[in-house]
Parts: C-alpha cells; sequence; structure tokens
C-alpha cells in the first residue's frame, strides 16, 4: 500500500505535502469533469481548498475565474480563510465562492430586467412568503384550516427545487393544494412577487435557470468568466441547483464534484442522489477518484458502517479503512457495541452510566452523543440526565419541553389542576385559533386587574354583557364550556392519560396539526403522542405536573459547556465525537416507518445512509442500541430490532442483552459476546423477541440491497379483507375498500381514501 502521507517532491509547492495518493491525484488533475467521491473522515474539504490554492498558484485562472460553491455560509467562510492561508495575498480575488444562493443573487442583481425585476429587488424570509400565501388564500375562498398558507409556501418552495415555474408544474400536481387550485395559487403569488419586485429564495435558482435558457448571451458570457467550477456536498443538490450548475459547466467541462453518495440524507427536502449517481452519463469522460482513507474513525467503527451501506443498491460503492498514519488505527481498538434492552427506561440509564463511567476515567461530557432518529426519542434522555445531574444541550432545536406543542398541551394540563393559572389562560385561548385576537384578549386582561380576579373566573362574568361579540364572544364561549368539562370529566375518574388525549382532540389541537401538511407537522403530533405516553408513569395529573415543574427549573440552570450534546441523526451530519450513542435501533422507529410508506425501498436506502452517517460520527466508540418493548399510543407493545443490526458484522462487533427488566431483584442480567451470541443465548420472553428468533432460523438472510419485508410493495397475501376496520398511525381508523395482494385501498374516517401498504396498517 502507497504511503498514506506524501512529502511534496523537489520543486511541488509547499501545500501539496502531507497529501495521500488520492488526494494528491485529485487536486492535481485540472483538466476535464471530476467526481471525488470522499467518504467520511476522509478530507474533503482539504482537498476541495487544496485543488482551488492550486489552480491559483499555477496561474490555471485567476481568482475571479473560479466559481466555487457550498451549501452553508459557514463552509464557504472556511473554505475561504484555508485557500487564503495556502495561496496568501494571490487568493484575495475569490469573488465568486459562496452558497448557491449568494451567488445566484449575485448573478441575477446583474440581469434583474431579463426576468422582470429591478435589481434592488427583495428577497423574502420564509415569514414573509407565508404572510403571502395566506394573503392569497383569503382571496381565493380557501379554507386556510384545511389549507394552511404554511402548507401552500413549501408546496411552491418543492415545486422551485424541482425548477417548476407555473408553467411547467405537471397537471397531476394541482390536486395537492385546495382541490385543483394549487398552480393558479403558485401562479398568483409569483405575479404578487414580480409587483412587490421580490422573490424568495427558491427564485435565485429558478431565476437563473430561466435567465440562462432565455439569453443565451448571458450564459455564454458566464461559460467564458468561469473556467473553473468546484462544487462541495454534491449528494445534497436538488434539481435546480443540479441544472443551475450543468448549465454554468457547458462552457469548459472543468468541472470538480465533491460529494459522498453513502451521506445522501436530505431526501425529504428536495435532495436527488440520483444527481451524483449520473455524474459519469451528465460529463462524458469524466474522472472519478475514490477518498476511503479515514482519518477519524477506529477499523471496527469504519467496517460496521461499511457493511451497512453496502446493502444499498443504489450507490456507486467504496469501502472505508483506516489511514496508515491515522491515530485511530489500533488493533486493540474497542468493537461496537450492541445492546438488547428492555424498554426505554432501561436503555437511557445504561447511556446514562455509560457517559457518567466515561466521565470518571477522564473524558468530558462534551466527548459524548446521543444521535436519535426522531426529536420525540430525547425524552427519556433529558429526564435521565437531569435527574442524575448530567449536563447536556439539545442541538438543531429546543428541549422536549420547551417546545411550542408540548408547551400547549402543558397549559391545557395546567389550567385542569388550576383554573386560575392566567398566563396557561393567554397560552391557548387562541390556540387553536378560537377568533379571540390580541385585542380581545388585552380587554379581558386589563377587566381581571381591575377586578382582581382571573381570566377563567371573569371571562365567562364578561360573557353575560355585550363587551364582546361575534366570534371572539362564541369562541370564549366554546373555551370556558369545554374547560369546565374537562375538569368535570378528570373530577369523576377519568384517567389524566386519557384526559390529555381527550384534551388534545376535542379543543382541535391534533386536528390543526393533521391539517397541517408542513414536514414539521408529523414530529409535533409525535412529540404529543410521546408527552402523553410518558405521562403513564405518573399516578395522578398532579404528580406529573409537579415532575415537569421541577424537571424544566432543573434544567435551566447554568450548565457550563462541557455538556453532552442530543441531536438527531440529520442534525449530526458533518460532526464528529470520541463516544457516539445510537439508540431506538427498532424496526418502524430506524427505519422510519413513515420514510418506507411513503418511499419505499428508496425511502429504505436514504434510513440505511442514515445509519451510516451515525456510525461514522463515532471516532472511538459507538454503541448501538435497541429494545424489546416500546409504549406506543399508551399500550405496551413488543418490537423487533432493526434490519440494520442484521447488517452489521459480527466480527467487528461486541453484543450484550440485558434481560428480565421486571423490578425483581437481581433483575438486570447481562452478558456481552458476538452478535450470533445475541440471539442464541438471549432469554427474552417477550413474543416479538420470540418472532425475531422464529423468523431468524428459518428466513434466509437478506441479500445486499434487499428492500425487506416493510418495502414490499406487491406480491404477498393480505390477511385484510375487503371490509375490514384497519387502523394506520398516520391516517387513522378505517374500512378496507379493496384489497389487492399486499395492497389496500382503505376508506379512512378522516382523511378519506388512501393507497397503503398492508404491512403497515392493524385489525382495529
Amino acid at each position: 500500500m502507497a504511503a498514506a502521507r506524501l512529502p511534496a517532491a523537489a520543486g511541488e509547492a509547499a501545500y501539496l505535502s502531507g497529501l495521500n495518493p488520492e488526494q494528491r491525484e485529485a487536486v492535481l488533475h485540472t483538466d476535464g469533469p471530476l467526481l471525488v467521491l470522499a467518504g467520511a473522515g476522509t478530507g474533503k474539504t482539504r482537498v476541495l481548498t487544496t485543488r482551488l490554492a492550486h489552480i491559483i498558484a499555477t496561474k490555471k485562472a485567476w481568482p475571479s475565474q473560479t466559481l466555487t460553491v457550498t451549501f452553508t455560509n459557514k463552509a464557504a467562510r472556511e473554505m475561504r480563510e484555508r485557500a487564503l492561508k495556502l495561496i496568501g495575498p494571490d487568493g484575495e480575488g475569490l469573488r465568486w465562492l459562496g452558497t448557491f444562493h449568494s451567488i445566484s443573487a449575485q448573478i441575477l442583481r446583474q440581469h434583474a430586467e431579463l426576468v422582470g425585476l429591478k435589481s434592488s429587488f427583495t428577497i423574502l424570509d420564509t415569514d414573509d412568503q407565508v404572510r403571502l400565501c395566506k394573503q392569497i388564500i383569503q382571496a381565493e375562498n380557501i379554507d386556510p384550516k384545511r389549507w394552511t398558507p404554511r402548507f401552500l409556501a413549501s408546496l411552491i418552495d418543492g415545486w422551485k427545487n424541482r425548477a417548476l415555474t407555473p408553467d411547467r408544474v405537471p397537471s397531476e400536481d394541482a390536486h395537492m393544494f385546495a382541490d385543483g387550485k394549487g398552480i393558479k395559487c403558485y401562479e398568483i403569488y409569483q405575479n404578487r412577487l414580480k409587483v412587490l419586485n421580490a422573490c424568495d429564495f427558491g427564485d435565485l435558482l429558478v431565476h437563473n435557470i430561466t435567465l440562462f435558457r432565455e439569453n443565451p448571451d448571458v450564459l455564454k458570457d458566464y461559460h467564458a468568466r468561469f473556467k473553473y467550477i468546484l462544487v462541495d456536498e454534491y449528494q445534497d443538490t436538488n434539481v435546480a441547483q443540479y441544472l443551475w450548475l450543468r448549465m454554468l459547466a457547458q462552457g469548459n467541462h472543468n468541472i470538480c464534484c465533491v460529494g459522498d453518495d453513502d451521506q445522501s440524507i436530505y431526501g425529504w427536502r428536495g435532495a436527488e442522489v440520483d444527481n451524483i449517481l449520473r455524474f459519469e452519463k451528465d460529463f462524458a469522460g469524466a474522472k472519478v477518484i475514490r477518498l476511503e482513507r479515514n482519518y477519524r474513525s477506529t477499523r471496527h467503527i469504519l467496517a460496521a458502517a461499511s457493511s451497512v451501506i453496502s446493502h444499498n443498491r443504489s450507490r456507486l460503492g467504496k469501502t472505508l479503512f483506516v489511514g496508515d498514519d491515522s491515530d485511530a488505527d489500533s488493533m486493540d481498538a474497542e468493537k461496537v457495541k450492541v445492546r438488547g434492552l428492555w424498554d426505554g427506561e432501561a436503555e437511557s440509564r445504561l447511556i446514562a452510566d455509560d457517559i457518567e463511567s466515561w466521565v470518571r476515567a477522564g473524558g468530558k461530557h462534551d466527548d459524548c452523543a446521543v444521535l436519535v432518529r426522531a426529536s420525540w426519542q430525547m425524552r427519556a434522555f433529558e429526564e435521565r440526565f437531569i435527574i442524575l445531574g448530567i449536563p447536556y444541550r439539545v442541538i438543531g432545536g429546543p428541549r422536549f419541553f420547551e417546545r411550542a406543542e408540548i408547551r400547549d398541551a402543558m397549559a391545557y394540563l395546567r389550567l385542569i389542576r388550576s383554573p386560575d393559572d392566567d398566563l396557561a389562560f393567554e397560552r391557548v385561548v387562541n390556540e387553536p385559533k378560537r377568533g379571540v385576537g390580541n385585542t380581545t384578549l388585552a380587554k379581558l386582561q386589563a377587566y381581571a386587574r381591575a377586578d382582581g380576579r382571573s381570566l377563567y373566573t371573569l371571562t365567562p362574568m364578561v360573557l353575560q354583557t355585550d363587551e364582546i361579540k361575534g366570534g371572539a364572544k362564541r369562541g370564549l364561549t366554546q373555551f370556558i364550556d369545554q374547560l369546565n368539562m374537562w375538569r368535570d370529566q378528570h373530577a369523576n375518574g377519568l384517567p389524566h392519560t386519557e384526559l390529555a388525549e381527550v384534551i388534545l382532540e376535542e379543543s382541535g389541537y391534533t386536528d390543526m396539526l393533521q391539517k397541517d401538511r408542513s414536514p414539521q407537522a408529523q414530529t409535533r403530533l409525535d412529540n404529543l403522542k410521546e408527552l402523553v405516553r410518558s405521562m403513564g408513569e405518573f399516578d395522578t395529573l398532579a404528580g406529573f405536573l409537579e415532575h415537569v415543574e421541577l424537571v424544566m427549573d432543573a434544567s435551566s440552570g447554568g450548565a457550563g459547556e462541557d455538556q453532552v450534546q442530543i441531536l438527531t441523526l440529520h442534525g449530526a451530519k458533518g460532526l464528529e465525537w470520541p463516544m457516539v450513542f445510537l439508540p431506538g435501533w427498532e424496526e418502524e422507529v430506524f427505519p422510519s416507518r413513515r420514510s418506507l410508506d411513503e418511499s419505499g425501498l428508496k425511502g429504505l436506502e436514504e434510513e440505511r445512509r442514515l445509519a451510516y452517517v451515525g456510525i461514522t460520527r463515532a471516532r472511538a466508540r459507538a454503541y448501538i442500541s435497541f429494545v424489546a418493548n416500546r409504549q406506543i399510543y399508551g399500550r405496551w407493545q413488543s418490537v423487533m430490532p432493526s434490519r440494520f443490526v442484521d447488517e452489521l458484522p459480527h466480527e467487528h462487533v461486541d453484543a450484550m442483552s440485558e434481560t428480565g427488566f421486571s423490578g425483581l431483584p437481581g433483575g438486570e442480567e447481562a452478558f456481552t459476546g458476538t452478535m450470533e451470541d445475541l440471539g442464541a443465548r438471549s432469554s427474552y420472553s417477550s413474543p416479538g423477541w420470540k418472532r425475531l428468533q422464529e423468523n431468524a432460523s428459518r428466513t434466509p438472510s437478506r441479500a445486499p440491497g434487499e428492500a425487506g419485508p416493510l418495502a414490499a410493495t406487491s406480491g404477498g397475501t393480505s390477511a385484510f379483507k375487503t371490509g375490514s376496520r384497519v387502523f394506520h398511525d398516520k391516517f387513522g381508523y378505517g374500512k378496507v375498500a379493496f384489497s389487492e395482494g399486499n395492497k389496500l385501498t382503505v376508506d379512512f374516517d378522516k382523511t378519506g381514501r388512501k393507497k397503503v401498504i398492508a404491512t403497515f396498517v392493524t385489525a382495529a
């Protein structure tokens, strides 16, 4: 094997020293299209910045003749700083180094008139987009509760990610909004933007594409201007970004794209992994260089990640190995640990114990990260860390009990316990919308202060007068009546978990989120389900509320910077830690049931790429865990380990099973061994675990890339016949209208007719 790091040869620039053979080849190959497949931890940023420095230092192009595109401002700043360190003052002219949006905005301002704008155009943020969509919905007499402004904004953004102007949107997409009015609303939206001399972020690229298509002379000018194009994170490009790059690269064909098809995890926001997969077809004669020497993780971690991702079919293929001079290349490195536990509480307890052991041994909290598939999984770890005094922070979002939907639900519950809680009253009196605006609320607050009463006590008195009229009066009357009804139900013995479900349903809160078509809505529903589930751990509503109040008080203390980090797998991309915990590796949690339901095999492969990203975040230790039992919708259910657990390589994994979590003395009996041991020696007694072992004994292993049972879209026989009542966790209850093999057509009670896979429904 060639030396991992090569010194610069006599006469070579100093910036080439220390590059391994593949990195050096990528830097020096400057003519023609180049795809650099850079695995996790293989030095892709170094290659990109060194290549940029080499092009400028060797006078192949002036800085102003290079176009370097990144996805974030942070990445652009880092690349500029590193390039300037390598080439000094010669790099000061790097005018065209930035994000897709910043560079396309520069181009658009120079040619705004050609797309019907003035050069002084305004770029709208998300709030402005939603506000404009709200105006359009009102003008078109569309029900804003069923078809929300935020959903219209996200729909338009999705079309722009695909570079679709209103005249190019497929007619079948029209039904996606307001019974066929989607395209019309999009057209009105675009016309309104022209009047306002404004555009949104999606327009920056779409207008550029229109500009280049309709003005060949302008495109020709940019072909002459950009002699070299460099692109970071190419696997994350959407259709609009792909078309924009391809049009600009048609001139000199000197385009270098750096990316990793195995880390394409943003399909839900428009990224197309096919862009990187077809690079060689798009650019004839393209050279592909694979960076496979990893300088971050141990050989066991790399082997585990490579084994899992090898089961994907849609990939160009590469295998990570430890670089020869990497500090991680140690024969006594710890194997990846896979732990099977009884339930989520045992999982959070074990991970907390591992972190405390790490810190006692001299490590830092900041060395540790807990990476979850969905935000609802964070609650158990947050509560455990607070109980033990382990400092932590949630990256990429608020803590569980600080989320807006959780605060709303808690406000309703606080009003049941203490109706005079004015802060809770103010929070939810118009959430969801009841026609009680700020003016009405301010009037009630003034009356309450003057009279020395709470809002709950005063409001019925005010409703007896003519002080408040119309929709506000109806909304307040309904709100007070519901509060009284829920308090009576609670007083008459309705369990607090059922009470929470009743409140969320009858208040219209659940319905509000179900009608919200934005990507965040389902996550908010999942968080509310987790809240209700967590309430079952307490005997009374008062006990639960007191617990949350203490948790919030404890978590508000000023913890230092040495904190465990909790974040989602999507948020972890690009980061790394010495110790990484990957909990919740169970079917329907990870891979996500929703991803499989909506995208089938394509969704499964993206979930597997997410597993690859998660494992490769670890430098020294990676701990994967799954449980045998989860409480779902208030009921304990046996769950099966993720198929990704089966795909881990036995020789690089230590398996452990903790059994007997029944509260009996000596209940935590553990063993460590191989992956085979985990199946052969486990004493799980749950039906799900037994079913797993039975299936494993009679079902051959899946071939690499095989989707498995949840991705099936045809074949097989469904147990559900026409007329069967079923339940789907996204669409609710319904009746089977047609049954064809494993495909069902179901008339759902609340969401209408849907086509689903039999695997994803249960008998009701």
